[in-house]
């Protein structure tokens, strides 16, 4: 059904498509000003009905072809409305085709006609009521998909950026001989101070984080009297969530208009994400985020004049966009918010009131979860706990584990435990065979856990995963975690991570363990869909005092969260990969993580497991492979901690194949 020039639009071909009987084409009329690609509205006739289709088909220019298939911008769009299109609210035109030659890069899209709208024009501005109905549409497009972690990971939203400093550094001189007798001093200037921090302003990503239009203009939208319709999403990706609204606002309205409403209009867009169900983010975040995004503008100046084919509408439309987004930085003092040149972004540290509940979404799979684990000092002993707080489900999932190489595995799990009340600073959850507590004694500082239970016993640990019973045993835990290295918030997810010292008592089976050693906690906020993806989470504590985490996703090879920190002094990762052996009983029997910056590679040897086996309502599985370890890097250093895997099964029950939008509606047994 792909198609690569408008002369191949046929009736035959339309009909095929549209699902119709027969189909006469009218007229075949190109349509829109854009610059990767083509885009023609197609009137037709079918059974004596007028109809009409919007065509969009990759650049007739070989150099504006080349760049969208360089630049990820066709596949992006057809991956869009193929799987997300179906999951954003705001308004979007029905699609009947989306098709990619991943070989040679043509696509087609066969989108619904607008008919009676208008297209808006960058050069001309627009007015602030027009304004405010594109940050409404925009905030009712990105409000669903907000802080969803699982959807943020998708290949297709995170592919690798072509655009980065070293091409702005070169292309920058070249923009400002160009147009030297229309840029400003001034203006050159705010060009060359954020072009040397480009990479570092890419890197300083701060929550929340969503979908990302990536060129929310004028020029893509589509306005009727009642609302718009957003079009062209070529440089969809996933990233800070202010950057479509920083961007539309500094580059779609004349500088007074801009200065007289901004302010208004932002409250406007932050209030409809408030309405739309998103929680925990204030007001003082937004606009702080506002300002920091203001500088996409710049970038979707510079590169698109010197890569894509020169017209003198282009020419007009950069140079207004120029002038707007020179005076917004400028305004706003957004040159005070980009990193030092030549230095990394410091790193995000969680604040003490992030330790208490947060409010949750609308979404079925919105969870709270705060996580612990410990090895002692002498390797010998192993655990983990984990509650996870379902407040749209009404209940708690709770899950412990105690090991030790060479004995049996414990296990405590309730995947439907009752909800602990929101104002118990001890947050109890009593059942039948399991009494626990958690208390945040010290923002920040210290944890306590306390637990008594009947776990199961698991002389062979694979036996978890094949939804085998293990024999009743007593256990207990009286624990203090207390921080002991730099907390570390994500960027990528409202989630932090804390290094700690681990000290109490341990008791199985009537055996009382004291215990001291190395730790890690987390806690972690928003919706979340265990089997959605795979990855591979660690934590580390090498004999030196290092302390590691990392985070990768396989699905997005080079990706990375995490950290190195010793002595008070974090180098954030910025990519990374892993690898893995798994031995015959199923179960990771070795893995391999490489990491940047220092080119740090631990060799990972599990030694005692507390996997867990968890179903969703809809049939989907996944293996969750949590494992005590050693680990040694390729200069000698030795450590021990945990690493977990989530594998997600390729089929669930019935071989039935679940989307990504049935997904949404998906209840949980249980997820991070």
């Amino acid at each position: 059904m792909l198609i690569k020039f408008p002369e191949d639009i046929t009736g035959r071909w339309l009909a095929t498509v549209l699902s119709l009987d027969s189909v006469d084409i009218g007229e075949v009329a190109r349509i829109g000003t854009g610059q990767m690609s083509q885009s023609h509205r197609v009137t037709f006739t079918s059974d004596g009905t007028e109809g009409s289709v919007v065509v969009k088909l990759a650049s007739d220019d070989e150099t504006s072809r080349a760049t969208g298939v360089g630049m990820g911008a066709y596949y992006r769009e057809i991956a869009f409305y193929r799987n997300l299109a179906p999951l954003v609210g705001g308004s979007l035109p029905a699609c009947h085709l989306a098709e990619y030659d991943e070989a040679e890069g043509w696509f087609t899209l066969v989108l619904e006609d607008i008919t009676g709208a208008t297209q808006g024009d960058q050069i001309a501005g627009c007015t602030p009521d027009d304004a405010e109905l594109a940050l409404r549409e925009l905030a009712r497009l990105h409000a669903p998909l907000l802080n969803d972690l699982a959807l943020g990971s998708r290949e297709y939203l995170n592919l690798d950026n072509p655009i980065n400093q070293g091409l702005m550094t070169m292309l920058l001189p070249g923009f400002l001989e160009r147009y030297a007798d229309r840029v400003t001093d001034e203006q050159a200037e705010v060009c060359r101070r954020f072009v040397e921090v480009t990479d570092a302003w890419f890197a300083d990503r701060r929550p929340p984080l969503g979908l990302v239009h990536g060129d929310f203009r004028l020029d893509n939208l589509l306005f009727a009297e009642d609302g718009c319709t957003v079009v062209d999403w070529q440089t969809v990706t996933w990233g800070p969530a202010m950057t479509d609204a920083s961007y539309f606002l500094g580059g779609g309205l004349s500088v007074a208009d801009r200065r007289k409403h901004e302010e208004r209009l932002v409250r406007a867009y932050h209030q409809e994400l408030l309405d739309g169900g998103v929680q925990n983010f204030s007001w003082g975040t937004c606009w702080t985020e506002y300002r920091r995004q203001a500088f996409l503008g710049l970038i979707m100046v510079i590169a698109p004049a010197m890569v894509v084919g020169r017209t003198d509408r282009g020419d007009e439309m950069f140079m207004a966009l120029l002038e707007r987004v020179c005076q917004q930085i400028l305004d706003l003092d957004s040159l005070s918010l980009l990193p030092e040149p030549g230095a990394a972004p410091p790193h995000l540290v969680p604040v003490a009131t992030d330790e208490g509940l947060h409010a949750p979404g609308p979404e079925p799979l919105w969870n709270e979860s705060f996580y612990f684990d410990a090895v002692s000092t002498d390797g010998d002993l192993g655990l983990y706990v984990r509650l996870g707080r379902l407040p749209n489900q009404d209940v708690a999932v709770y899950t412990a584990s105690i090991v030790r190489p060479g004995k049996p595995t414990m296990m405590v799990v309730d995947y439907a435990a009752p909800l602990p009340a929101s104002e118990d600073e001890k947050a109890m959850l009593s059942t039948r065979s399991i009494t626990a507590t958690q208390q945040c004694e010290q923002p920040l500082l210290r944890f306590r856990i306390g637990l008594t239970a009947t776990a199961e016993s698991y002389d062979d640990p694979a036996g978890v995963l094949r939804g085998e019973g293990g024999a009743p045993t007593p256990v207990s835990l009286d624990l203090v975690w207390e921080t002991d290295g730099a907390p570390y918030a994500w960027r990528a997810a409202t989630r932090y991570e804390i290094p700690c010292r681990v000290t109490g008592t341990v008791e199985i089976d009537g055996e009382v363990i004291a215990f001291d050693g190395p730790g890690q906690r987390d806690h972690s906020w928003g919706s979340r869909d265990w089997w959605a993806n795979d990855w591979m989470w660690s934590a580390f504590h090498l004999a030196d005092g290092t302390r590691t985490h990392v985070v990768t996703a396989p699905e997005i090879p080079g990706f990375a969260v995490g950290y190195q920190q010793r002595g008070g002094e974090l180098v954030e990762v910025v990519s990374g990969n892993t690898a893995q052996d798994t031995g015959p009983d199923g179960l990771i029997a070795s893995a391999r993580i490489a990491i940047e910056p220092g080119a740090l590679v631990q060799e990972v040897e599990p030694i005692a497991f507390g996997p867990l086996l968890i179903t969703a309502p809809d049939g989907r599985v996944t293996h969750f492979q949590r494992a005590m370890a050693r680990v040694s890097t390729g200069d000698g250093r030795q450590g021990i901690g945990w690493i977990e895997w989530n594998l997600v099964q390729p089929e669930i029950a019935g071989g039935t194949q679940v989307t990504e939008t049935a997904r949404e509606g998906a209840g949980t047994d249980g997820r991070r």
